[in-house]
């Protein structure tokens, strides 16, 4: 299987509601380091993965629409724990619906999984994989 990764960060605010989170349930902010990788069992007719411009260009399209923002706001979180496992999957179906709406060029059409990891420090961070 072959891959290729970009990465970004994006910066959020939200809270928790649980006991499991302890403070967290106050609002606080995240920093997070994203990694993308984009998967597939052969590569395309130009001998790549996807076009890493486009990876790159796509992921930051994505965490544009987080970036700065307090979750708790938005409508497309209310109600939800935004965790960070959540999150890296709320970024990787999103990164999905774009290859699938042809953002990435057509031969990401032939790719097989993204995974998306998002770092909350060097030393924790939670991952999504998904098939597409």
């Amino acid at each position: 299987m072959f891959s290729i990764t970009v990465r970004d960060h994006v910066m959020i605010a939200h809270s928790f509601r649980g006991e499991v989170f302890g403070p967290a349930q106050r609002l606080h902010g995240a920093t997070f380091v994203v990694d993308a990788t984009f998967r597939r069992a052969e590569l395309d007719d130009d001998n790549i993965v996807v076009d890493i411009g486009l990876a790159t260009q796509e992921l930051g399209g994505v965490l544009a629409e987080l970036n700065y923002r307090n979750l708790d706001d938005e409508p497309a979180f209310a109600g939800v724990n935004t965790s960070t496992e959540y999150l890296a999957k709320v970024i990787a179906d999103r990164l999905a619906d774009r290859v699938h709406a042809g953002a990435l060029g057509e031969g990401a059409r032939g790719l097989a999984g993204i995974t998306v990891a998002l770092h909350e420090s060097h030393v924790a961070w939670a991952s999504y994989e998904r098939t597409l």
